[in-house]
């Protein structure tokens, strides 16, 4: 029974680091994203600008439902780790973005920075040279065909067929920068919410932070009130009272 103190002591130190860090485990969160790029230029040069575009999308195939975080392309030289990032700036389709790069010479580790997502190994560049990337696999094609749900028209992550039927729209948070302000007599929005957005409002939680946060600072809680029960001092007050 003494030995109870020190595991809770360890059981709240997971939790309060949970709760700074605003994160949980990416096993346990189960959510990963892969970043895919547009064409390419056919040559890089050390020193000049290139305009480059991306997709970020969860699990290979949707865009992501809320608001995603940082996204860029960050380059790591591999003979010195001098690093590099490149932020992302959101286009109209969801899920794509942009950024202008300038690289001096060497031979660079390309990741796709991910907001909320692990960052993903998107190739190697050389300078002068070019980019070599991962290809799409075919099982995440396959994946986005059989589930019939397109989110693109034209402009579409490269490799994905255009699907019959209408066009899902998700809310990525990308819309704040290009959508025009609402007029002054627009309707108020319905009581409930749309049941795409019941998701994206579950995981937000409440005042916008993740429902996972909340449920990690009740458990801190009640870890730290059973804790606080099992201290020796607790007892010898106990036992003071009753004498």
């Amino acid at each position: 029974m003494k030995r109870m103190p020190a595991m809770f002591a360890a059981l709240l130190a997971a939790v309060v680091a949970a709760l700074v860090t605003g994160t949980v485990p990416a096993g346990a969160a189960g959510n990963w994203a892969v970043t895919y790029m547009d064409p390419l230029p056919g040559r890089f040069d050390g020193g000049t600008p290139y305009a480059l575009g991306f997709w970020v999308l969860q699990h290979g195939n949707h865009p992501y439902e809320g608001q995603l975080g940082t996204v860029g392309l960050r380059l790591t030289r591999e003979d010195d780790g001098k690093s590099l990032m490149f932020e992302g700036t959101a286009l109209p389709e969801a899920g794509h973005y942009a950024t202008s790069v300038v690289v001096p010479e060497g031979v660079w580790k390309v990741e796709g920075i991910q907001g909320m997502f692990m960052p993903h190994e998107v190739g190697r560049l050389s300078v002068p040279g070019g980019l070599k990337i991962k290809p799409v696999q075919q099982e995440v094609i396959e994946g986005f065909v059989s589930q019939r749900t397109d989110y693109w028209d034209a402009v579409r992550p490269p490799g994905f067929p255009d699907l019959p039927g209408d066009k899902v729209t998700v809310g990525t948070g990308q819309e704040g920068a290009t959508a025009a302000p609402p007029p002054a007599t627009a309707a108020p929005p319905p009581a409930t919410a749309a049941p795409q957005k019941v998701a994206a409002a579950q995981e937000q939680g409440s005042g916008g932070i993740p429902a996972y946060t909340l449920a990690l600072a009740a458990l801190g809680g009640a870890l730290l009130a059973v804790a606080a029960l099992r201290l020796p001092g607790r007892k010898e007050t106990a036992s003071a009272g009753a004498s």
